[in-house]
């Protein structure tokens, strides 16, 4: 669980909670800041080989460390959703990607960080899969036989993608 502010980040005064805008927030009175607690934003990609098989990483991190998911991770501050995406697939898998579309957007809660906010974007990708630093392993697995999978929103993703291909 992340920890709370106590000092403020700006000018180091001591917080104090504020109702502000009908919600509990820390305030400080030095400098009139606020802290707002917002989702913290992702990317994942969903990929899937000519046999619509899902590509999966094996998460070498936490949350969901040893645990099957969709290549994915946090936002730079100077990226776009899409650059992240396609930076996490490559960082994960080895693989190159090319944005097909936008799945949807989800909201997952987090033990560790409260709240995140996924973009999950269809993506095609090639060249040879390499697990890298943030995953122990890559692999393509049938829909009808997935892992468990720990996230509900790339479990959703999934599931919406399959839809959207039915129709």
């Amino acid at each position: 669980m992340m920890k709370a502010f106590k000092f403020c980040p700006v000018c180091g005064y001591s917080l104090f909670q504020k109702r502000e805008e009908g919600r509990e927030r820390l305030f400080c009175p030095g400098c009139s800041w606020t802290h707002y607690e917002n989702p913290l934003p992702s990317a994942a990609a969903l990929v899937q080989n000519e046999k619509a098989q899902v590509l999966m990483v094996k998460r070498g991190v936490k949350p969901g460390l040893g645990k099957w998911a969709l290549p994915s991770g946090f936002i730079e501050i100077d990226e776009t959703p899409e650059a992240a995406c396609l930076r996490e697939l490559k960082e994960e898998t080895g693989l190159e990607g090319e944005i097909l579309h936008l799945v949807g957007v989800y909201s997952q809660e987090s033990s560790l960080y409260k709240n995140v906010l996924i973009i999950g974007y269809k993506v095609k990708a090639t060249g040879r899969i390499k697990p890298g630093s943030d995953s122990q392993e890559v692999q393509y697995f049938p829909l009808h036989s997935l892992p468990e999978i720990p996230f509900s929103s790339h479990v959703k993703m999934i599931e919406e993608e399959v839809e959207r291909r039915k129709k």
